[in-house]
């Protein structure tokens, strides 16, 4: 809702449980809905395999059309709320967390709320997140109504959701938490009204580019399948090889399920392949129980070759006609609702600030500190008119900035290069190092806007 800022169909928001369906927001001409069992045999939509999760799970399936710009560039699966205890999880008639992985597998980001009021992860939340195993690099989190707590509480809160997640998600990596308040009402708590900005702009970065990294992420995809396919056929023909052709079937069988962890070390072991690259394996035993290992084939070393060769050879060349398509259009992100909000005019984030401050007035921004700065700057002995790189130095390295920066700064107050600063290039110098310490990036390049008036060129007219 924040992001389109507008309602869509069968959207309801409340401080209760409200959302009991998966709801598929797309793009459409016409606003409407599409009830779960005719979206499944729409060959034009990508959910014909959820089919196998049955009527259960179709009843609370929906997809949700409108003609959002936003929805032009991505589409939204809007899950159920998370429930807390046995009798609520099992009253969902369907396999809610192998729904979560079907979804996981095929999408470019997760994105997991929680509310600074209500960071308790339920025992439903916690499976849920750990059907999200293999795509942790797809997981951000978003610490939602962080505005209604001051800076004290926010801290500790912030502290609590990452020793939580800590548990539950199994990475070396720290998630990148998002901490803001998403939806369109006004701030109860105005003092980190900044850091909610900068969060709420990194997120929307993070989204714009994922049109970008479309084609990369379902060629990364195809990789992944081709590995895991190869490795099932070693699999499934090492176990047809070790079957019997007349009697002891089902006890050979019985007895090389329960060895597949050592049956998956000895083709680690004769293949050269990552154990990272076998399917889990109490996953695997729990669906070999209903096969019949006499059916399966045996393996086609060709097919196998063919495999290795694109992974090999056709992969790469794949990946250099993505990046030559890429380049030659135009940058796809995703805009509309509140995307746009962010991207112009004096709201855009960072706007009016740091080396921003002053771009759209006519006086030089450094003349209203000028003062200040030239009584420095006369106490440093002036030689008509500049003062040395040395004189200079002693004065700016007081702000305790590393040398690093106080050389950047130096470069783009030096605007003509003579290794001597005038009273109003030093005066930038000092404005710069300002807006260092307050914490803001210092520009590439001097911003046409923070070049001193006496440096600037005069306006070329023509007769």
């Amino acid at each position: 809702r924040y992001l389109l800022e507008q309602d869509f169909p069968g959207m309801r928001i409340g401080p209760e449980p409200t959302t009991d369906s998966f709801i598929a927001v797309m793009y459409g001409e016409a606003e409407g809905n599409v009830p779960g069992n005719a979206l499944v045999v729409d060959p034009k939509k990508p959910f014909r395999k959820l089919s196998r999760f049955g009527n259960a799970f179709l009843n609370r399936f929906m997809c949700s059309q409108l003609p959002n710009q936003v929805l032009k560039s991505i589409s939204i699966i809007d899950s159920p709320g998370i429930l807390s205890g046995e009798k609520q999880r099992i009253s969902r008639g369907y396999d809610f967390c192998q729904v979560l992985q079907w979804f996981a597998e095929r999408v470019d980001r997760i994105i997991l709320l929680f509310d600074a009021h209500k960071l308790d992860i339920s025992d439903e939340f916690s499976e849920a997140i750990k059907s999200f195993r293999g795509q942790d690099d797809k997981i951000r989190v978003v610490l939602n109504k962080a505005d209604q707590v001051d800076t004290q509480q926010l801290m500790r809160v912030y502290g609590a959701l990452m020793w939580s997640l800590g548990k539950v998600i199994d990475t070396p990596e720290v998630l990148r938490v998002y901490i803001g308040s998403f939806w369109a009402h006004p701030l109860r708590n105005t003092e980190n009204r900044r850091l909610f900005e900068a969060e709420a702009q990194d997120l929307f970065k993070d989204i714009q580019s994922l049109p970008q990294k479309a084609a990369v992420r379902k060629l990364n995809d195809l990789i992944k399948r081709a590995r895991l396919a190869k490795v099932h056929a070693y699999i499934i023909s090492y176990l047809k090889k070790e079957m019997p052709s007349v009697f002891g079937k089902e006890n050979k069988k019985k007895e090389l399920i329960n060895k597949l962890p050592e049956i998956y070390i000895q083709l680690q072991r004769e293949y050269h392949i990552s154990a990272g690259d076998f399917p889990e394996v109490k996953k695997m035993q729990e669906l070999l129980e209903n096969c019949d290992f006499t059916k399966f084939h045996s393996l086609k070393p060709k097919l196998i070759e063919a495999v290795d060769n694109m992974l090999a050879n056709k992969i790469a060349s794949l990946m250099n006609l993505i990046r030559q398509e890429e380049s030659n259009m135009p940058t796809e992100m995703v805009q509309g609702g509140a995307f746009d909000g962010t991207m112009a005019g004096p709201f855009g984030h960072g706007y009016g600030e740091g080396a921003k401050e002053g771009a759209d007035e006519d006086e030089w921004v450094v003349a209203k500190d000028k003062p200040a700065y030239d009584e420095i700057f006369y106490t440093l002995s002036p030689i008509n008119g500049k003062i040395s790189g040395i004189s200079a130095k002693k004065e700016m390295v007081t702000s305790k900035l590393p040398n690093s920066v106080l050389g950047k700064i130096w470069k783009l107050a030096d605007c003509d290069g003579d290794g001597m600063l005038d009273d109003e290039e030093f005066a930038l110098a000092k404005h710069l190092i300002k807006i260092k310490l307050d914490g803001y990036e210092l520009p590439g390049t001097l911003p046409s806007h923070l070049v001193p008036p006496s440096h600037r060129k005069p306006f070329q007219t023509a007769e």
